[in-house]
C-alpha cells in the first residue's frame, strides 16, 4: 500500500513539473557570428529578384552598431548588448534596414526587443520611409532581429525564423 501511494506520489510529482515547464521559450542560441547568420538569412529568404540583385552585387553596406549609433539602428542608445550589425543601402533605392543584435548573457531579451519595437524610428530616411506594420522584431535564443522594409520584411523574417530548424 505504502509503494503504490509512494509511486503515485512520485508520479504526481514528475508531471506536475512538467506541465509547468515552458514550451514556448526560445531558448536554442543560434550558431555563426553574426555576419554569418546575416549572410545565411539573404541566402535562405524567398526575396524578388531585384532586391536579391542588389544584395548579391554588393547594395548594402554592413556596419558595426555600437554606442554611438545605436539610437540611429535601434531607436534607443541606452540598449545593452553583447554585439550587433546593420545592413542599409548604400544609396536608398527605397527604406530598407536589417539589425541583428546579440544579447548579453542574461539579458532580458523582450525587454529589448519591446524597447526597440517601441523607439526604433520607420522614417529615419530622408524622404521615405516604412509603414509601421512592416517593422519586425523577433529572436531566437540570444540573437534578436530587427527589419524594416515595405517589400522584403516578411521573406528576410521567415528566413530568420527557419535558422531555429
Amino acid at each position: 500500500m505504502k509503494r503504490t501511494f509512494l509511486l503515485i506520489l512520485a508520479m504526481v510529482t514528475v508531471f506536475s513539473f512538467t506541465a509547468c515547464k515552458k514550451t514556448n521559450e526560445k531558448s536554442v542560441n543560434l550558431e555563426g557570428s553574426l555576419e554569418e547568420i546575416m549572410d545565411k538569412i539573404y541566402e535562405t529568404a524567398d526575396l524578388d529578384n531585384d532586391f536579391r540583385e542588389y544584395v548579391n552585387n554588393d547594395g548594402l553596406e554592413r556596419k558595426e552598431v555600437n554606442t554611438e549609433n545605436a539610437e540611429y539602428y535601434l531607436g534607443k542608445s541606452d540598449i545593452e548588448f553583447e554585439e550587433a550589425i546593420a545592413d542599409e543601402p548604400m544609396i536608398q533605392p527605397g527604406a530598407f534596414s536589417l539589425v541583428l543584435v546579440r544579447a548579453k548573457e542574461g539579458a532580458d531579451i523582450e525587454k529589448i526587443k519591446t524597447d526597440i519595437k517601441d523607439n526604433v524610428n520607420p522614417m529615419k530616411w530622408v524622404c521615405v520611409g516604412v509603414s509601421e506594420e512592416n517593422v519586425i522584431v523577433d529572436s531566437i535564443g540570444d540573437i534578436i532581429f530587427l527589419v524594416m522594409s515595405d517589400n522584403q520584411a516578411q521573406a528576410l523574417h521567415n528566413a530568420f525564423l527557419a535558422l531555429e530548424k
